[in-house]
């Protein structure tokens, strides 16, 4: 299989990044894989879409230091795109809406034109731009979802937190706990600040507060809508806060601790799992407090290294393998 991962920057990944891994798994596997940086792409008279990219391959005794520095040290060769058997797409659009916003779609609009040249593109990049806002989450049943309201209303923040109570108000772009607040009541002191700090990201989501995010939330990695399961372990894992800070990412210092998958697990993924697969979403993140799903993570989700800490297993030859046989197919 000839693929190449489309990221943000290639000269800002990072050894432990989950791409890291997923790269190494395919070489490893003696697939053809190529690392393309969102501002690497051409689109010449030729009517092909080209790029300046990067050859990842392994070598005996490598580790995911050398491995990913030894393809920054490359020198940038010309790959024709439209030859590629699939792109896995994993840019991340928040990490581009302060200091690079041209840079965050690129990835889902270059990702629908190679895929109606017959690239198989992962995750499907139409879903893609709708996946990419906490928004996609309200297309799934009210059973697996806290209440919620989407606005750029301060008016309807406040009547939605005086109906509902304990709400956590932030922006439906984003990531890493950037502007997340959970506020008690409508007359929560900084309301009016809270409100305002979260709309310089763009809309806003009020959620109802789901009670058990003092435990931390899990997040349980899908294949194709399923359940990853290898060795007898599942890909997920329970991140706890650090502190009194409700926001248990790991980027906020958020600890991880082995999650055992229950019933109520079990029902969210048969809920959600055919609508995902559905959707195109081939490998997906949901995070998960108490029974509801907080949010849904499609754009190049991570914490891959922590089942691997975790648990001693690997989940990314599993993954590598689905998508060959996607693209064979």
């Amino acid at each position: 299989m000839k693929l190449a991962f489309f990221v943000n920057e290639i000269a800002v990944e990072h050894p432990e990044m989950a791409t890291t891994r997923l790269a190494k798994a395919a070489a490893v596997g003696a697939h053809e894989v190529w690392y393309v940086g969102a501002g690497d792409v051409e689109f010449d008279t030729s009517q092909q879409l080209l790029a300046r990219a990067r050859r990842a391959e392994v070598i005996e005794g490598d580790t995911l230091e050398t491995f990913l520095a030894r393809i920054k040290e490359r020198d940038p060769e010309r790959l024709v795109m439209d030859s590629l058997d699939a792109l896995f797409l994993r840019n991340e659009e928040a990490t581009e809406m302060q200091e690079r916003p041209w840079a965050g779609p690129l990835g889902t609009v270059f990702g629908q034109m190679l895929a109606a040249r017959g690239v198989t593109v992962v995750n499907d990049p139409v879903t893609l731009s709708r996946a990419t806002s906490k928004l996609y989450l309200e297309e799934f049943p009210q059973s697996v979802r806290p209440r919620s309201l989407v606005t750029r209303d301060a008016g309807a923040i406040r009547r939605f937190i005086a109906e509902v109570g304990k709400s956590v108000v932030k922006p439906i772009y984003g990531g890493k706990g950037r502007n997340v607040f959970v506020v008690a009541d409508e007359n929560e002191t900084n309301l009016a600040q809270i409100i305002e700090a979260v709309f310089e990201d763009g809309y806003a989501i009020a959620q109802e507060f789901v009670n058990g995010g003092e435990e931390g939330d899990a997040r349980i990695f899908l294949l194709d809508g399923k359940l990853i399961e290898i060795d007898g372990a599942y890909a997920a894992f329970r991140r706890v806060p650090d502190g009194n800070d409700p926001r248990a990412n790991i980027s906020k210092g958020g600890r991880m601790k082995p999650l055992e998958i229950g019933a109520r697990e079990k029902d969210i993924v048969d809920t959600m799992g055919p609508k995902l697969a559905a959707d195109g979403l081939f490998f997906v993140g949901i995070d998960v407090v108490g029974d509801k799903v907080l949010e849904i993570n499609a754009d190049s989700p991570g914490g891959i290294q922590s089942i691997e800490w975790l648990y001693e297993t690997d989940i990314c030859p599993a993954i590598i393998e689905a998508l060959r046989e996607r693209a064979s197919s």
